[in-house]
């Protein structure tokens, strides 16, 4: 089973100079592919600066990324990135934006659109596969955005506030959409979230960061994520105890002034 490992990373964007405070210090998180972790916390915990370093767009100041003991250098086709922005192409049609990375890793044409017209299938659009992506409301988009994020087949799906700018709505369906995808596919998932909600449904593992530098203050195993799977609705799962105890537990966390509190 493919593992993505972070090892006592510091990171420091301002790395020459000395006394320079640390955006993120002593980080260490692993994610496998069976595992969905979801990294939670207060603006300036680095949350963002973490899924930079599991993608390879920023190197560590200090410490290891790897996957399977082999040293990340930068960004690879093993780890697929979705952001809050889609950053779809507006000149392309749905299917040509999902087929762009295999045109660019030399695929046949032919091919590539067939992959293509599969992975539109798969996230609910074979209709908007000839549609301009202008054309897509904002759930439709991302779920074209996740779609040519699978297309070079990643082990790990990496996600910064991917439902953010989406009406509420559309922000729950595309959280069940997420958890299918993730089943289906099985990839890795790390997820960025400010949503303690979001947190809680999708995450095999909640991550909580804390600021002043970043750095991991504690982590919660969850299942409401696996129970939706099995066929559990989330309107249920959201009006149990279990779920409303640990919402009011991670809030607790996120929002503690200071370590001890949140010890």
């Amino acid at each position: 089973m493919s593992v993505l490992s972070l090892e006592n990373v510091t990171l420091r964007y301002a790395a020459k100079e000395s006394g320079a405070v640390p955006v993120l210090a002593a980080i260490d998180l692993t994610l496998a592919r069976d595992e969905f972790v979801v990294v939670i916390g207060r603006s300036g915990s680095g949350k963002t600066s973490l899924l930079n370093l599991a993608a390879g767009f920023v190197a560590p100041t200090s410490g290891h990324i790897a996957i399977n003991g082999t040293p990340v250098s930068g960004p690879g086709s093993d780890r697929a990135v979705v952001f809050q922005d889609d950053a779809l192409y507006p000149w392309l049609t749905a299917l040509e934006n999902v087929a762009f990375p295999l045109r660019l890793r030399g695929v046949p044409r032919q091919s590539r659109l067939e992959r293509a017209r599969e992975l539109l299938f798969s996230v609910g659009l074979p209709e908007a596969a000839d549609r301009p992506v202008w054309e897509l409301s904002g759930g439709m988009r991302q779920r074209v955005g996740i779609a040519r994020a699978l297309a070079s087949d990643p082990k790990f799906l990496l996600m910064d506030e991917p439902l953010g700018a989406l009406d509420a709505l559309t922000r729950s369906r595309m959280q069940g959409f997420i958890l299918d995808i993730w089943q289906a596919n099985g990839v890795g998932a790390l997820l960025i979230t400010h949503s303690v909600e979001e947190a809680l449904l999708l995450a095999t593992r909640v991550v909580v960061l804390a600021p002043g530098p970043g750095r991991i203050i504690n982590e919660i195993t969850t299942a409401f994520g696996r129970d939706h799977l099995a066929g559990t609705p989330l309107s249920e799962i959201r009006k149990s105890h279990a779920f409303h105890r640990l919402h009011d537990e991670l809030t607790a966390l996120i929002h503690a002034e200071d370590e001890g509190i949140a010890a």
